[in-house]
């Protein structure tokens, strides 16, 4: 197994969040790897938790990244969540990423779960799976 390519994996889905149109429309630049401090924005993204499982085989090293990306929004109900769930996955599901390391196999939407927060938030997880192998083994 590698872990190794978890981080170039996180940097392009980063990238490939930060520069689509149609979300980059709707939440601006708000998207984050980390929260920043202070008050956050009325409508933004997240990057997640993620797990990791093997996925080596005789020819290479590889792994399953299973990720989440969440949307959050103040407004009282879930349609700009929603709008912007969707650019997200649009933005993502099938992606052709190039990694810094190893190669992006494939990703796919898997889920998404919309909820109530506390404090009035609403929030929807979107879970993405990536299959992923290493060139530098």
């Amino acid at each position: 197994m590698s872990y190794a390519m978890s981080a170039a994996l996180q940097t392009a889905v980063y990238a490939q969040l930060q520069g689509d149109a149609a979300l980059t429309a709707l939440v601006g630049s708000d998207v984050y790897d980390a929260l920043p401090t202070g008050p956050l924005p009325a409508l933004y993204v997240s990057l997640g938790p993620e797990t990791v499982a093997d996925a080596s085989d005789t020819c290479a090293q590889g792994a399953w990244h299973e990720f989440i990306v969440t949307v959050v929004t103040e407004a009282a109900g879930f349609q700009s969540a929603k709008e912007a769930a969707g650019a997200v996955s649009d933005a993502l599901d099938g992606a052709d990423l190039s990694l810094s390391r190893g190669r992006l196999v494939g990703l796919w939407f898997r889920k998404a779960k919309a909820k109530r927060d506390g404090g009035g938030l609403r929030s929807i997880d979107l879970t993405f799976r990536a299959r992923v192998e290493d060139d530098a083994a």
